[in-house]
């Protein structure tokens, strides 16, 4: 037998006060002085019954939502890659605290199909946040055109953008010196995604350059593209280590990648850092904890959702927002998993 669901006429007699009351207090209304101690009384009646008012008929009376859609535009990599739920938890802990609820959404992109319709035009969100969006999106751009109010984590350069990104450049920089200065010269890359993805392509083309400063080429031959799991990061480095047995550095596209990659330089009876070193990005919180500890480029998820949440609030409520893109820094961390590189037979 179905249960019968909670009413409001439920909570109002729990609490001993008016339907009206249990309206005005659980709507956040200020139309009637209420004392706190009758406002807590309804609150206490809906928590034990478990009673939430209903969200389509707030949306009409209040013309909003109080919702914000978060959408993944990768949707293989919520599985596998553990910067998401820090990101994720500190954008919901910020729109939280500033009334607002979190939908977070997968990507599915379909030819013919704008992916964002359901969420926007339904009127089901009052704003969208888009993690690692797509600078070929053009239903992303039409939708900054139209003024709905849109946070990227991540940039498509869209003039009007909001956006919240972090720069790798001179990370990368001192990573790369980092492990040339130990000797390196046969150095590879697992990227974290096929290519084609923004961020992937961006990574591996610093990469690339830094290299070339160094009178290193990073040809294809080197390059083994991984596909968000440490999984894919592990075979990816099998079949690298195949092609190219001399490598003595590998640069992961992130850290759960290098979690592969270690793997599979274990697997091969290879040790990290003594034959091959191994470089990440991200400074997941496992990352310092691991065998060996992971040499890793630091990019702060939890700062990153915050601000881009705070951004997000700020657009809703009208406020002055004096940077519309934010850049931050990343940072080098040193550990155990880099070491001079191992001497080859042409090398005597």
């Amino acid at each position: 037998m179905k249960a019968k669901s909670v009413t409001s006429h439920d909570v109002a007699k729990l609490a001993g006060v008016s339907r009206s009351t249990v309206s005005l207090v659980l709507n956040g209304s200020n139309a009637v002085s209420l004392s706190e101690e009758t406002k807590e009384r309804v609150r206490e009646a809906a928590r034990i019954l478990g009673y939430r008012p209903n969200s389509a008929a707030l949306m009409l009376r209040k013309g909003r939502t109080d919702t914000i859609g978060l959408v993944i535009t990768e949707t293989r990599s919520i599985r596998v890659d553990a910067y998401i739920p820090i990101l994720h938890y500190a954008i919901a802990d910020v729109l939280k605290e500033a009334g607002y609820s979190l939908l977070l959404e997968t990507f599915e992109r379909k030819k013919g199909v704008n992916p964002y319709t359901d969420l926007v035009f339904s009127h089901r969100i009052d704003g969208l946040m888009v993690l690692s969006p797509h600078v070929e999106d053009k239903d992303l751009h039409a939708l900054l055109d139209s003024g709905f109010p849109v946070v990227q984590i991540g940039s498509i350069g869209h003039p009007e953008e909001l956006s919240v990104t972090t720069c790798t450049s001179d990370s990368t920089t001192e990573a790369v010196r980092h492990i040339v200065d130990l000797g390196h010269r046969n150095i590879g890359s697992v990227p974290f995604s096929p290519s084609g993805f923004s961020a992937t392509d961006s990574r591996l083309e610093e990469l690339r350059q830094e290299l070339l400063k160094s009178g290193i080429m990073l040809d294809a031959d080197c390059i083994e593209f991984g596909d968000f799991s440490a999984e894919s990061g592990y075979n990816a480095t099998l079949r690298l280590m195949k092609r190219q047995p001399r490598l003595t550095a590998i640069f992961a596209g992130n850290d759960t990648i290098a979690l592969g990659v270690i793997g599979a330089l274990n697997s091969l009876g290879l040790s990290v850092p003594g034959d091959v070193s191994v470089v990440g990005y991200d400074d997941l919180p496992f990352s310092g904890f691991i065998s060996p500890p992971l040499t890793t480029v630091k990019m702060n998820a939890d700062h990153q959702g915050r601000l881009a949440a705070d951004l997000m609030v700020k657009r809703l409520k009208g406020e002055t927002i004096p940077q519309k893109r934010l850049v931050l820094p990343s940072q080098v961390v040193l550990r155990a998993s880099t070491a001079k590189a191992r001497m080859q037979a042409s090398d005597l």
